[in-house]
């Protein structure tokens, strides 16, 4: 009976899923109509083999803890800090004063994107503002420079999705949130990898250039003004969000501060920056406070519905379900380990992150930890493979903002022949982080 009732509620999901519903709505009203059914099944027919279930008590139990949750408040600060440095006018400058220094640079551009990207993913964590604004502000300049389509789309998603596994990203502030695990070492554990991954980004786009110049000329009139000036302006452009990201993510990792507490200090220091540069009146202000509003309540309804789901899931057993399969292919630690990322990247082509950390990754880590292996580790590689959800089709959500926000010169075979590579690169780095889990935890 358990086993079918968990096939019965997961085939339900997947079916509303693909009607349109919200994905929020979706989750929590399967899970509340399961748990209905859990009631019936133990008091009305006797099948007391999910008894467990038979109350709609549990699920309101979990909405009130999920929304009680401490863990959970520096998504909001984050985010709220996110808004404003978008809004800030910090990545037009670093844009400007890159161009000029790497001009002469093979790639010289599309490198600048990618230490403009590293910045806002240390200071953001936003994937869609971020997607959006290197989009707006970059893809223009890579057109007029004579840049491969292509090879600037994915250099710009890939790009702006580096947010996700560079610290502070909002999706380690729920995973350790869901897996129960502190959110400081998440962060620590996730730097090294996600420069390696910037990197790995930059290598490739420097070798492309060397081979292939005419999919990245270099760009003469950068050349010619180059001088000590622009370097002191690029020094200049680094400086602020520089400081902003060692207060950050230095307070973290020294244990000078709590994830909370350093988000609150990110939100200020965003405020002031803003400020600074004339940017913060407060149309800005109120108009960075709805779109917080709206991103946080997309994102808890999210986390209630899955609250829902996940609550009536156990309650049927599906967590042993899925425990004994795993155990039952004896595939040992490293073999189950490969299976349960493989199952991760293949969903990430159909589910959003949110839906995978809220109900895959917390039925599926248990199992992992059995085996001995590091928490902070496994967690950070499942960062890793959720990370190419962004740039795979049909619902990476990078490339539709970037289809959304690029120059109409840009096609959608564009955006997505560019996204190829970066998969690409993500999956190496995700092996790499696998054979060496010093990446991880060589910080902690």
């Amino acid at each position: 009976m358990s086993v079918a009732l968990v096939i019965l509620l997961f085939s339900s999901f997947l079916i509303f899923l693909f009607t349109g519903f919200p994905v929020a709505f979706v989750l929590g009203g399967v899970g509340v109509l399961f748990a209905i059914l859990g009631s019936v099944l133990a008091d009305v027919l006797g099948y007391y083999d999910v008894a467990e279930i038979r109350s709609i008590g549990f699920v309101a139990n979990r909405i009130f803890s999920t929304i009680s949750n401490y863990s959970l408040i520096p998504m909001s600060m984050f985010i709220f800090m996110g808004y404003l440095l978008d809004r800030s006018g910090v990545a037009e400058r670093l844009i400007a004063a890159m161009h000029k220094v790497l001009g002469r640079t093979p790639g010289g551009l599309s490198i600048a994107v990618v230490f403009i990207g590293v910045i806002l993913a240390a200071s953001t964590g936003i994937i869609g503002a971020s997607v959006v604004l290197l989009s707006t502000i970059a893809l223009p300049s890579m057109l007029n420079a004579g840049y491969a389509r292509w090879l600037s789309a994915g250099t710009v998603g890939a790009t702006g999705c580096l947010g996700i596994l560079i610290p502070p990203s909002i999706m380690l502030v729920v995973m350790g949130d869901q897996l129960r695990l502190p959110v400081g070492d998440l962060f620590t554990g996730a730097i090294l990898p996600g420069l390696v991954l910037a990197l790995c980004f930059v290598s490739f786009i420097f070798i492309v250039a060397l081979v292939w110049p005419e999919t990245m000329p270099a760009t003469k009139d950068s050349a010619e003004r180059f001088d000590r000036r622009a370097l002191w302006d690029l020094v200049g452009a680094l400086v602020v969000p520089l400081v902003l990201v060692i207060a950050v993510l230095g307070s973290i990792v020294a244990g000078i501060a709590s994830p909370t507490e350093a988000s609150g200090i990110g939100a200020a220091g965003a405020m002031a920056l803003a400020k600074a540069n004339g940017r913060l009146s407060w149309k800005e202000l109120k108009d960075v406070c709805y779109a917080t509003g709206r991103t946080v309540a997309f994102l808890y309804a999210l986390i209630f519905g899955a609250s829902c789901f996940s609550v009536v899931l156990r309650g049927y057993g599906g967590d042993e379900i899925i425990e004994n399969a795993l155990h039952f292919l004896s595939l040992g630690p490293n073999g189950t380990l490969i299976l349960v990322l493989g199952i991760i990247f293949l969903l990430g082509f159909f589910l959003d992150w949110m839906e995978i950390v809220l109900i895959v990754a917390p039925l599926l880590m248990p199992i992992l930890l059995q085996f001995g292996l590091d928490p902070i580790w496994v967690a950070v590689l499942i960062a890793i493979c959720l990370q190419t959800s962004f740039l795979t089709p049909p619902v990476g959500m990078a490339l539709f903002y970037i289809r959304r926000a690029a120059p109409a010169e840009f096609s959608l075979a564009d955006i997505y022949k560019g996204a190829i590579p970066f998969v690409l690169l993500q999956l190496f780095v995700l092996v790499l982080v696998a054979c060496f889990p010093q990446l991880v935890t060589g910080l902690l």
